[in-house]
């Protein structure tokens, strides 16, 4: 059994793992998916990162899963505590010292040009509750440089989704490439596959586990 901290992205919340979690307890693992305080506007990325890391204080082997902006917080979670292996979902990748405002310039971020971009493949009425629960996403931590001096000495993967319009599949192969050196594994679905395709992602970590529990590490 692995533990699995679940780390949503901008103006989201931990509900957007809801479906994820429950097919990760299926398979016997215990998955916590934590709410960052997006709406407080005094949080930076550092109180971000110790909101995941004292609700996994009492878990000793810790898989960290980021999405989207997600993927600002989950490395300083290694930073700060052991992890077994750090997960990017559809992520952004940042560098150090580099804020969110600027990532989308240096990244060399492409639109795909679709209106829709988050939701196209999430089934309608699962849709219309998540944008219910879209939260406020606070300008502080947004501005802030991302802390780290260097990326996490911590097993890295990215998963990039192959149906993703908000980071197309072609631009995010070489954001896993020029920022991380490696390839990014692929998964059908698109930006919210935590909400489309939940089975299929719980799949992936759930192997993802087993390998890191078998070899003791993977790919970095």
């Amino acid at each position: 059994m692995s533990a699995f901290a679940l780390i949503h992205g901008g103006g989201s919340s931990a509900w957007d793992w809801h479906l994820v979690a429950a097919e990760l307890g299926q398979r016997g693992h215990d998955p916590i998916a934590v709410d960052l305080p997006t709406e407080d506007d005094s949080a930076g990325w550092w109180d971000y990162a110790d909101t995941v890391v004292e609700a996994t204080r009492e878990q000793s082997h810790l898989i960290v899963v980021g999405h989207s902006l997600g993927c600002f917080t989950a490395p300083l979670v290694c930073a700060r505590r052991p992890v077994d292996l750090l997960v990017l979902v559809a992520g952004m990748i940042p560098s150090p010292g580099e804020s969110f405002t600027d990532w989308w310039t240096n990244s060399g971020y492409e639109e795909s040009g679709s209106d829709d971009v988050f939701y196209h493949d999430v089934p309608p009425e699962l849709a219309a509750e998540a944008r219910t629960r879209e939260r406020a996403q606070a300008e502080k931590p947004l501005h802030d440089p991302w802390p780290l001096e260097s990326w996490p000495d911590v097993p890295t993967r990215y998963l990039l989704c192959r149906d993703d319009r908000m980071f197309p599949p072609t631009w995010a192969r070489r954001h896993a490439r020029e920022r991380l050196g490696i390839e990014p594994d692929e998964i059908d679905g698109g930006h919210y596959i935590s909400l489309s395709r939940p089975r299929g992602l719980a799949d992936r970590l759930a192997a993802y586990a087993r390998e890191a529990a078998k070899n003791g590490s993977v790919a970095r």
